[in-house]
């Protein structure tokens, strides 16, 4: 889908918190403030309207989001921009330079897994989810393994594809699945997590599965969590 851009990128805030020349600081100067690396990952599956990023997020206030889009986009990191008719409504998109920050993301993510601190029972966003498969993906335990699936998660819809040992995910219906999951993202994480066979989790009511089941619970098998540590 093409975008309209509204606005050109502003020139880069010339605070400095670090005085650093170090890229990790940088770095910092760019994202470091409370939501910002969140926002980012809210955008890494496409273009969102303000709500949508805000759903995700159910902890950050309007203010601050306002605050944090205006910091990135002066950064460069993202940009406005208009969707084509019929919609005619305001995203955000992250720039190509904006994108280029999904492995730190994801990186960054699968390290914290390690943690003990690590607490699935909280509040989980749609795109974090399907962000997780790709974090979690094991390759070798998808070899010789193949199949699309379909995520409906309330009014959004995603997609997850796996060939040649490789995932894809993506916004959007998935072409022909073979099987479709329905609920909210925290129902998943029991099956997806490997601590509980799929119909189990089914059984309690919070995840349906449609299509072929067996495949589905040959889905649930193709990811790990990294290990914890001592």
């Amino acid at each position: 889908m093409k975008l309209e851009k509204v606005t050109k990128t502003p020139p880069v805030a010339t605070k400095r918190w670090y005085d650093d020349a170090c890229g990790t600081a940088l770095a910092l100067e760019f994202v470091g403030e409370r939501w910002s690396l969140l926002i980012i990952r809210e955008l890494l599956l496409g273009p969102r309207r303000f709500s949508e990023i805000r759903g995700g997020l159910p902890g950050l206030s309007a203010n601050v989001l306002t605050q944090r889009l205006q910091g990135l986009e002066a950064a460069g990191i993202l940009a406005r921009a208009t969707l084509p008719p019929p919609a005619n409504v305001q995203v955000y998109a992250l720039t190509p330079w904006g994108y280029e920050a999904e492995p730190i993301v994801m990186a960054l993510g699968r390290w914290a897994l390690r943690s003990p601190a690590h607490d699935p029972s909280l509040p989980f966003s749609r795109v974090a989810l399907m962000l997780a498969l790709r974090m979690m993906f094991h390759p070798e335990r998808a070899r010789g393994f193949a199949g699309a699936f379909g995520f409906v998660l309330g009014k959004e819809r995603y997609g997850a594809r796996i060939a040649d040992g490789a995932l894809t995910v993506s916004r959007g219906d998935v072409a022909d699945p073979d099987a479709v999951f329905e609920g909210e993202p925290n129902a998943f994480l029991p099956a997806l997590f490997g601590t509980t066979p799929l119909a189990e989790v089914v059984s309690w009511g919070r995840l349906a599965v449609s299509g072929d089941v067996a495949l589905a619970a040959r889905f649930c098998t193709v990811f790990e969590l990294p290990p914890k540590i001592a």
